[in-house]
């Protein structure tokens, strides 16, 4: 399985309090964010690196600099709470954006929008916290390796076991980092205990 678990105490704090359903949309949008910090800092540990030479005020010493450009795909519009982060960590990051929306009765995703940028040779993130069923993952990972990406990692906040199963089973190239793997899918296909639509919680339309 190519699943990453965040074990920080930080994480553990920081989703608790995103599961809380008394948490306010402000509060919900800071956590997450906090959090996406800590899951992107994991995700992006196998980035490319070049050894050089700085001069410090004393004396020459050597050190590493990143030399893989980056690339974000958020996943419309639950993703786009996590992107901030990924900006603020890698300023130089190419930000993609892919649109999907799920059908409450079947849990397929249908495709609404895509603007990618090139993404050959880029450590691309696809940004998406919940991993339910796998299918929007799956849509996602397809259209990010069209764009050229050959390196990418699905950045989740919680995932479910089948969400897993299948994204692995689909793009087993594909390493998943999560702060949490749930117990599964209730009858309607959302993630249990998860958190609830995180969409709607970051964005205060429930």
């Amino acid at each position: 399985m190519a699943l990453t678990v965040l074990t920080h105490p930080l994480a553990a704090h920081l989703l608790v309090r995103l599961r809380d359903k008394s948490t306010p949309p402000d509060q919900f949008r800071r956590t997450t964010s906090i959090l996406t910090t800590l899951l992107v800092l994991e995700a992006t540990r196998t980035i490319a690196y070049a050894e050089t030479h700085v001069a410090t005020p004393i004396k020459i010493t050597s050190g590493q600099i990143l030399s893989q450009a980056l690339g974000a795909v958020p996943v419309l519009r639950a993703g786009l709470g996590m992107l901030d982060s990924v900006v603020q960590l890698f300023p130089d990051v190419a930000v993609g954006y892919i649109g999907l929306v799920r059908d409450e009765t079947t849990a397929v995703a249908s495709r609404y929008y895509r603007k990618l940028p090139d993404l050959k040779g880029r450590f691309t993130l696809c940004l998406d916290p919940m991993l339910a069923t796998g299918g929007s993952a799956t849509q996602a990972i397809e259209m990010i390796k069209a764009a050229g990406a050959t390196n990418i990692v699905m950045v989740c906040v919680v995932a479910a076991p089948q969400g897993v199963a299948q994204l692995t089973h689909t793009h087993p190239d594909v390493q998943i980092v999560s702060a949490a793997l749930d117990e599964g899918l209730d009858d309607r296909r959302f993630i249990v205990p998860g958190l609830g639509d995180f969409g709607d919680r970051l964005y205060g339309t429930e």
